[in-house]
């Protein structure tokens, strides 16, 4: 099979049967991974400038609309091309996993990667799976008394 896959996780969460482990943050892991990176997909990671706003409280929807004009100014063609370079250097047929440091199992926590995909299923209509932890609220019925 020659059509890419992707996927995203977290460095922390990423286990070697997923796939073909990707890098795709500005800085480097800096803790040991039982397992070796693919690559790094330098047209998914977001711009240093982008993170360090980021890490000074910038809102998930200013930095999506940052980051997003980032992905378009390279392009899915590119974006694509770059993604299927690393998946034909390891494992073709295996999915490339998009690696990132934060957990998206902690309330209120939100990433580049969740962005991505939606970016990614939205301009090419193919579906991009979190493969990491994920927070969902659950909602209980209050009783009558």
């Amino acid at each position: 099979m020659s059509d890419l896959r992707i996927a995203t996780c977290t460095f922390q969460e990423f286990q070697p049967e997923m796939g073909t482990p990707v890098r795709t943050t500005a800085g480097g892991v800096r803790f040991p991974l039982s397992y070796k990176l693919g690559g790094h997909a330098r047209l998914v990671t977001p711009a240093w400038g982008l993170v360090q706003q980021a890490r000074k409280g910038m809102a998930a929807d200013a930095y999506e609309f940052h980051y997003r004009r980032q992905l378009n100014e390279a392009g899915v063609d590119a974006i694509r091309a770059e993604l299927l370079a690393i998946a034909g250097a390891n494992d073709l047929d295996s999915p490339v996993v998009l690696l990132c440091f934060d957990k998206l199992a902690v309330p209120g926590n939100w990433c580049h990667r969740s962005q991505f995909a939606r970016f990614w299923n939205e301009l090419t209509g193919e579906e991009v799976p979190e493969l990491g932890a994920v927070f969902r609220e659950t909602h209980r019925q209050g009783g009558l008394w």
